[in-house]
């Protein structure tokens, strides 16, 4: 039995055999151990009163001469020790668990979040810079401070499994998706008056799920401390649908305690109420800016900046970050209605337009079904002859128009579906339902004849428009791009990519349509990257939600959207943050004599790039539900003769509508400017965000501090990496079998790491690679491997696969002998919040210097840190090298009270830190960090001048 003693976190302590930490979750009778080099979840639990040896405090060893080696088995001590730091001690808590490295730009958001005692943040940056990972970077960082224990992520149906891989992949946090098709199996087995949402700490919620007034109830009742909410433009006061989802918001803003951090790309619609409801979710008072007067609008538009953060890709360029973004090449290239299609194409109009005339003076389901129908045909006939096919053979719902009107069905239903099948949505709902309108009316002769002509004139032969794309998509596959292709309807995406596999029988042609789920959409990408050649065809249910920068580096529009931002849409699903292509085309293809091209083109999206330039904003189109755009294409419709529109000043023959849009247009522009003036943002700048960055990566490495340690790691245990070397996408492989010790490939085999792995350093990975991030399974095991190996007392002395404790070398880097010491501190941090105190870990690397025989000072800092990295100018014979070892051995104890002193100023900084990034955290709770000592002198090196 065991006589009970008192252990502190942080203190060393030996049972069973081998040496441990003790971690904070330990008590008078029960002690929560991580052994030396383990992982930070690689716990164990002992129960000191049946413990059959006693638990002793342990004694770190120093270095011995004996376990000298050379100096790249010193270096690769280093790396491990760093790479294992989970718990890093730099201003940052979250960084050690986090399997991305962020861009400096991407902490603002952070660091606003950590200058509020509750955080409420709306980031609205622009599409691609990376809102995802700000937000999780947030709740990682909460999560690690102790202040939440739970989190909701709420956003549409179709993001949720993407929510759920981002925060399991990328923070390790696990989260459970809750909709309508998983909520029973989740919900079987819990106590009858327990909430999923309390039985599962994290989880991933549909909008659509939450919204309905039986779940909200429950969902307030059981929210978690913090709240995510994407896509939340969505949510605002605006339609039945999005009213719902505002009650919810509203209500879960209400409890003032609540951390809630509002995503999207497209704050303001052009709504300004849903705009500023949107504002009065972060707080009640900046719903008042909407009529502020001039001398009350300046303090509140203070206390938004504090809340509120915007960056569009400009912004991002005072980062001096090359690595970032692409630059993106635009391109229009156009093809004429020639021959028998341009003929078609005339009869398909002249169709289109006896069904609105025949319908005057009808009934207004009549006529608005065949408005519908006309619509539906000339968004078919421009897609493509399957599209056109699909459109005039498919009935309306219910047959003939002489019945429509008795089925019950409400005008404003009808409406409804027209506009989600033949318009592209507003922009805070785009629709991304990619079936082939419904156009037949009746049964006719001139109906089979149109069908028969279309289906005659399928392929490149006689479709001019699949011509140019394919000439254009040689080009660009010539030239190394891998291209998605873009197309409005599932007939259409299917008809190209038919085409495409004969032209380019080298490349994976893969069509991606509504007709996948979300989870086989995502599957069927994937499944792309081991194709060296690829094109993906793809209609815009791939526009939100997928993210395609890692396998694909061009967008083609082969249909123009009628919204401008969709084609933003699209192109940001590759033009983002972790496209590794420097340079990224996007190419929109249209008829240069095609009338409803040439509408949509002059008056609808080139308005939009002017704006968007002047502006520097993408402002969103001022069109109510879809009539300006209805009326414009009805001025086509209902236009005698083809429309030539080779240039824009021809955008005036569209008319009234033409006029209105761009009326509409202007007041947009005007609207956007006033509100750019208006929550123009004191934004961090670089400089008061970079020296936290530079300090988290010292204490924690990056990208190139883990590449460096499993190639040398790879090399020391007896497989080195192999490079894989393609035009665009170089990796490397490890053959685990290769590995001398077995002991590690079961620990590796432990972790399903078996066989020969791709493997990849750097975001995004190769395709058919393994990205390696710090806190992935084959770094942990490698560090851990070597790390036992070096303070294993029984390991084998000439095992040539240890890292090495101790070593000198002569080198040019110094010009009188010195000792370079690692060490290991740990420190306790107390965090006080709400009145309930937490201990937590830290630990971190410093190295430092020891003077030569003349004397002076402890040194520390960068300087001291790059000598561990110095180049031996000659080898030295080993009883040399025990000689210079000897003589610092020695002198370690008298140097004890400087490293403990040393340990107790970086438990201060560590301090100070720690209150400067959360510093509305001061008001509510307090910060206390005590060193842990004695300091673990990991390993010695001797640096002799050559």
């Amino acid at each position: 039995m065991n006589s009970q003693v008192s252990f502190q976190p942080g203190s060393l302590v030996a049972a069973r055999g081998r040496e441990w930490i003790v971690l904070p979750q330990s008590d008078g009778d029960t002690l929560h151990l991580r052994a030396l080099g383990a992982a930070e979840d690689d716990a164990t639990l002992i129960y000191l009163p049946i413990e059959p040896q006693p638990v002793t405090p342990a004694s770190f060893p120093w270095p011995t001469v004996a376990e000298a080696s050379n100096h790249a088995a010193g270096q690769l001590l280093r790396d491990a020790l760093q790479l294992k730091l989970r718990t890093g001690a730099g201003p940052f808590r979250s960084f050690g668990n986090i399997a991305v490295e962020p861009r400096a730009y991407q902490l603002v958001p952070l660091l606003m979040a950590l200058k509020q005692a509750v955080v409420r943040l709306l980031i609205a940056d622009d599409v691609g810079i990376g809102k995802t990972i700000e937000a999780a970077l947030i709740v990682r960082e909460l999560i690690d401070r102790g202040e939440i224990s739970r989190l909701t992520v709420l956003c549409p149906p179709h993001l949720c499994e993407q929510w759920q891989r981002e925060l399991q992949q990328r923070f390790h946090i696990h989260a459970v998706v809750v909709r309508s098709s998983t909520a029973a199996r989740l919900e079987r087995g819990l106590p009858a008056n327990q909430s999923v949402f309390e039985a599962y700490p994290h989880t991933v919620v549909s909008l659509d799920y939450i919204k309905s007034d039986r779940r909200r109830d429950e969902f307030q009742r059981a929210c978690p401390e913090c709240v995510i909410v994407d896509e939340a433009h969505t949510c605002t006061f605006s339609g039945q649908g999005r009213q719902q989802r505002y009650t919810l918001l509203k209500g879960l803003a209400e409890n003032p305690d609540r951390h809630l951090i509002l995503l999207t790309a497209t704050p303001h619609s052009g709504d300004e109420e849903a705009f500023f409801n949107l504002l009065g979710l972060l707080h009640p008072s900046f719903r008042e800016l909407k009529d502020a007067a001039a001398g009350s609008r300046q303090p509140l538009r203070e206390q938004l900046a504090r809340h509120f953060v915007q960056r569009r890709r400009p912004d991002i360029e005072e980062w001096q970050d090359r690595q970032v973004f692409p630059e993106r090449l635009t391109a229009e290239i156009t093809y004429q209605l020639t021959g028998a299609w341009g003929g078609l194409f005339e009869e398909v109009l002249s169709y289109a337009r006896t069904l609105v005339e025949r319908a005057e003076g009808q009934g207004a389901m009549r006529q608005r079904m065949s408005w519908w129908a006309a619509l539906a045909l000339l968004r078919c006939i421009s897609s493509s002859p399957a599209a056109a096919v699909n459109a005039l053979r498919t009935r309306l719902a219910g047959g003939s128009l002489d019945t429509l009107e008795d089925q019950g069905q409400s005008l404003e239903e009808a409406e409804a579906q027209g506009r989600e099948r033949v318009l592209d949505g507003a922009d805070d709902d785009l629709s991304t339902q990619d079936i082939e309108p419904a156009a037949c009316t009746e049964d006719s002769q001139l109906l089979s004849e149109l069908i028969a002509k279309a289906e005659a004139l399928a392929g490149p032969g006689q479709d001019p428009k699949l011509k140019r794309l394919l000439e254009h998509l040689a080009e660009l596959t010539a030239a190394g791009f891998q291209p998605v292709v873009f197309c409005r309807y599932i007939a259409t995406a299917h008809y190209v990519a038919d085409a495409l596999r004969k032209a380019h029988k080298s490349h994976l042609v893969q069509a991606i349509t509504g007709e996948f789920a979300a989870s086989e959409r995502e599957a069927a990408v994937d499944a792309m990257g081991e194709a060296e050649k690829r094109i993906l065809v793809a209609t815009d249910c791939l526009s939100e939600g997928v993210n395609l920068q890692n396998l694909f580096t061009a967008v083609v529009h082969y249909d123009l959207s009628w919204n401008p931002t969709r084609h933003e849409q699209r192109e940001g699903r590759v033009d983002r943050f972790g496209q590794k292509a420097r340079e990224v085309r996007t190419t929109m293809l249209y008829g240069r004599d095609n009338p409803v091209d040439g509408a949509v083109l002059h008056v609808i999206l080139r308005k939009a790039e002017s704006i968007r330039k002047e502006l520097g904003v993408l402002v969103p189109m001022p069109d109510d539900e879809g009539r300006l755009t209805q009326a414009l294409v009805g001025a086509v419709l209902l236009r005698q003769g083809r429309l030539a529109t080779t240039s824009p000043q021809r955008a005036l023959d569209f008319g009234e509508p033409a006029l209105a849009i761009e009326t509409a247009w202007q007041s947009a522009r005007e609207r956007a400017s006033r509100n750019r003036t208006l929550f123009a943002q004191r934004r961090l700048k670089p400089e008061d965000v970079l020296p936290e960055w530079r300090k988290t990566l010292a204490v924690l490495g990056g990208e190139d501090d883990v590449e460096r340690f499993v190639r040398r790691a790879a090399t020391r245990l007896g497989a080195p990496l192999e490079a894989v070397t393609k035009a665009t996408a170089a990796h490397w492989k490890l053959h685990i079998g290769s590995l001398h010790a077995a002991a590690l490939r079961e620990r590796l085999g432990g972790e399903a790491l078996e066989g020969t792995l791709r493997i990849d350093f750097h975001q995004p990975p190769a395709p058919g690679a393994v990205f390696i991030h710090r806190t992935h399974p084959l770094v942990s095991c490698l560090a851990d491997h070597l790390l036992e190996q070096a303070l294993d007392d029984h390991a084998a002395d000439a095992d040539a696969a240890r890292v090495a404790r101790a070593g000198a070398i002569f080198t040019a880097a110094v010009p009188a002998r010195t000792a370079v010491l690692l060490l290991r501190l740990r420190h306790q941090l107390n965090v006080t919040h709400r009145q309930q105190s937490r201990l937590l870990l830290c630990e971190e690397t410093v190295t430092v210097a020891l003077p030569g025989p003349e004397g002076g000072e402890l040194l520390a800092g960068d300087s001291v840190r790059a000598l561990l990295d110095a180049e031996p100018a000659r080898n030295m014979p080993p009883p040399l090298r025990d000689h210079h070892l000897r003589h610092f051995l020695d002198q370690l104890p008298a140097w004890q009270p400087a490293l403990e002193n040393l340990a107790r100023q970086r438990a201060q900084a560590l301090l100070a830190d720690h209150r400067r990034v959360r510093e509305a955290a001061r008001g509510s709770g307090e910060y206390r960090v005590t060193p842990s000592l004695p300091v673990d002198v990991m390993g010695v090196l001797v640096l002799v001048p050559a």
